[in-house]
């Protein structure tokens, strides 16, 4: 929850190859205050199963930067396996992005919530409500 001097950070993932949310994806959030600050990594969670990630850790005051990364690749082996064994005739390799790295620059007492629009050749995000 943002207050007058902190912003937050919501995300989900939504996998348009199936039309479904994606679940199980590990997300890490880092953020830094200012350009040439460090990036200081804050925690992370994973995607449930309507692809929302509920549970990031609160963004500390002074907060200017914020970077999401999105680990991909197990996500899309998992579904590569289950296609297989449904269809022993797919060979498509699995993620082509094995990772989605997603920095923005954040105000305080704002909320951002960035989607990821998801498929194994390609994403998209925005700054959503």
């Amino acid at each position: 929850m943002s207050t007058a001097t902190t912003a937050s950070v919501s995300t989900h993932i939504l996998d348009t190859s199936i039309g479904r949310p994606a679940e199980g994806v590990a997300i890490s959030l880092t953020a830094r205050s200012g350009s040439d600050a460090e990036w200081v990594e804050l925690g992370g969670s994973a995607t449930d199963a309507d692809g929302r990630c509920k549970d990031l850790p609160a963004l500390p005051e002074g907060t200017t930067h914020v970077r999401l990364d999105f680990q991909t690749e197990a996500y899309f082996d998992k579904k590569q396996a289950e296609a297989q064994q449904d269809a022993p005739r797919v060979r498509d390799s699995g993620a082509f992005f094995p990772e989605v790295a997603i920095t923005f620059a954040v105000v305080p007492g704002e909320h951002f919530h960035v989607p990821l629009l998801l498929n194994p050749f390609g994403y998209s995000v925005y700054r959503g409500s």
